[in-house]
């Protein structure tokens, strides 16, 4: 048994997704979908796909049983309910939505409907978090206390892909606030713990910069803001500072996600330079940026186009992997693919594949990937109320009706 997908919005980060789910062993057939002609055929020339829609109305009554959403990130929660409405499984780039009402909807969509749900967080699979995850699993952490993540871009990083996808008014949607895409801080920290973020209370950062970009009626959500930092109050008796900052002197070489995490018992640190891992019991404290490097690849990959992206973007999507990356458990034929943002995207592929043939929670399901968006959400919300302590929802945790995937097993597909 095989599955049949389809991947709406032929973008740059769709472009690192569609050779990877075409080679699967177990996908039988791709199809691609954008509502500008031109970059549907493009994709289907150099991919070699064969089925092609500039609707995505029409490409949800086609024969495909999945939907890969890789669209603008405001589009994310419609698109995904219409997915939904219509039976299909869905994979979806980050957020998961951008407004409360649409993330309970899609929660309750997948929970009345049984269908599988993967939000691609490429953050869950850094070396940094998987390290973080296994040493607090096994105890070496203790008792999570306190934690730092921080999602960093400039907006000159960024302003190409805007204008690609935005036309004329790239400017309405590039204003987007920036706890409205927290998902790569967030879960640094919660996927690590499994706690929850039930308080918020946020700061923001008034933009005045030329480009106008961050201005009230510049953009869809009247957003001033180009950084905000939000200090966030976990389940377990933690907290964190999440900063996600769209507006700073960062160069365009240097990583874009950083994350710290502070236990009873042991504590990793993350910087510019390097990382290191300290522990109570032993007494250690050792640099462990070696174990956790990403390497450029040696191996090429001739489905890999670079055109498709902007100088500033390009080390986003360079082969990348760490010892701790659990290469064994993916196809043979991955090995000769490019692989992405710190070697995460080979893994979210395979995790989405495996869980609907195997009708099982993929690790990045719709609770986590909820939970990843939803203080943001309201963090924003803080901030134009200065920084006023507000109340995360809750929306619940998997039914019991579904085995969870376990990202660390190897398998036995292939």
């Amino acid at each position: 048994m095989k599955i049949k997908i389809g991947v709406a919005g032929c973008g740059a980060f769709a472009s690192q997704f569609v050779p990877l789910f075409r080679d699967h062993p177990l996908v039988e057939k791709v199809a691609v979908c954008d509502i500008i002609p031109e970059r549907a055929d493009k994709y289907a020339e150099m991919y070699d796909i064969k089925d092609v829609y500039y609707s995505y109305e029409d490409m949800l009554k086609s024969d495909v049983n999945c939907i890969a959403v890789f669209s603008q990130r405001h589009l994310h929660g419609p698109m995904t309910l219409a997915a939904l409405d219509a039976g299909k499984h869905v994979a979806v780039a980050v957020p998961i939505a951008s407004s409360l009402e649409d993330i309970n909807k899609i929660v309750e969509k997948v929970q009345s409907t049984g269908l599988t749900y993967a939000t691609f967080e490429t953050s869950y699979y850094y070396a940094s978090t998987i390290f973080c995850r296994k040493k607090f699993k096994d105890g070496h952490m203790g008792k999570f206390v306190y934690g730092e993540a921080r999602y960093c871009h400039d907006m000159d990083h960024f302003y190409a892909s805007f204008q690609r996808s935005g036309g004329e008014n790239w400017k309405q949607v590039a204003g987007i606030p920036p706890m409205y895409y927290p998902t790569h801080s967030v879960s640094m920290i919660t996927s690590v713990t499994g706690a929850k973020v039930n308080k918020v209370s946020c700061s923001g950062f008034v933009d005045n910069h030329e480009d106008g970009i961050f201005v009230k009626g510049a953009n869809l959500w009247g957003n001033v803001f180009s950084n905000q930092t939000a200090l966030m109050h976990t389940s377990d008796g933690g907290c964190c500072v999440i900063n996600e900052f769209r507006r700073i002197g960062s160069s365009k070489d240097k990583n874009s996600v950083y994350q710290s995490l502070f236990g009873t018992e042991g504590v990793y640190e993350q910087g510019a330079t390097g990382c290191s891992w300290s522990e109570r019991r032993n007494g250690i404290c050792e640099d462990i940026t070696a174990l956790l490097n990403c390497c450029d690849s040696k191996s090429g990959d001739l489905n890999f186009r670079e055109d498709n992206l902007s100088e500033s973007l390009k080390s986003d999507f360079v082969t990348r992997e760490a010892q701790l990356h659990n290469k064994a458990r993916l196809p043979e034929i991955f090995s000769t693919h490019r692989n992405g943002h710190f070697g995460s995207h080979q893994f979210l592929v395979d995790d989405f594949v495996k869980a609907v043939l195997a009708d099982k929670l993929p690790p990045n399901h719709v609770w986590a990937a909820a939970g990843y968006c939803a203080p943001g959400l309201v963090a924003h919300e803080s901030a134009k109320k200065d920084g006023l302590l507000m109340a995360v929802p809750d929306f619940g945790c998997p039914s019991q009706g579904k085995a969870f995937l376990n990202p660390d097993e190897g398998h036995e597909w292939f």
